[in-house]
C-alpha cells in the first residue's frame, strides 16, 4: 500500500505552510545573471532607478523558489500526475535579499476527471510570503493527482 497522498486524502479548504527558507542576495544576482539580466535584478545602485526601488529577485527565481517549496511539501509526498497548466500567476511585492519566504497552499476546489477515473484534479492557490505574512505571489493551477479508489463517488 501507497504511503503517498491520494486525490481523496486533499479536503477543500485546507491550508498548509511550508518552509521558511531565506533568499541572500548572492541566489538573486546569480538567478539573475544566468537567466533575467535586467538591471534591478544584479546591482543595487542601478535597481534604486527602477520601479522596483532596489535589487529584488526576478519573478521567475521567485516562482522557482515557490515551485521548490511546492515540490518539498506537496508533490513529492503525493501520487502527483503533473499539472495541465497555470490558470494565473501574479508578482505583488518583490522579493528582497535577506527575506525568509514561506508558502502557504490553499485547496480550492476538487474534481474527479469525466474522462479518466483513476485521477482527479485539485485546484490549489499558492502563495509566497514574507515573514510579516505579505504576499509577495500568488499562483493558482491545479495538480492531477491519483485516486485511490478511482471511479468511486465523489
Amino acid at each position: 500500500m501507497s504511503t503517498k497522498r491520494h486525490w481523496e486524502d486533499f479536503v477543500p479548504g485546507a491550508v498548509e505552510i511550508y518552509g521558511p527558507r531565506l533568499v541572500t542576495r548572492e541566489e538573486i544576482v546569480a538567478f539573475a545573471a544566468e537567466f533575467d539580466p535586467q538591471p534591478m535584478h544584479l546591482d543595487e545602485a542601478a535597481a534604486s532607478a527602477t520601479l522596483l526601488g532596489g535589487l529584488a529577485a526576478s519573478g521567475w527565481h521567485s516562482c522557482c523558489l515557490l515551485m521548490r517549496m511546492l515540490a518539498d511539501g506537496i508533490l513529492l509526498g503525493a501520487a502527483g500526475m503533473g499539472a495541465p497548466g497555470v490558470d494565473q500567476v501574479r508578482w505583488l511585492k518583490p522579493l528582497r535579499p535577506g527575506t525568509q519566504i514561506r508558502l502557504r497552499a490553499t485547496v480550492l476546489e476538487m474534481r474527479a476527471s469525466t474522462s479518466r477515473a483513476e485521477r482527479g484534479f485539485v485546484k490549489f492557490l499558492f502563495e509566497l510570503l514574507d515573514e510579516q505574512d505579505a504576499v509577495l505571489i500568488d499562483l493558482t493551477c491545479s495538480q492531477m493527482i491519483v485516486r485511490r479508489e478511482p471511479g468511486a463517488p465523489t
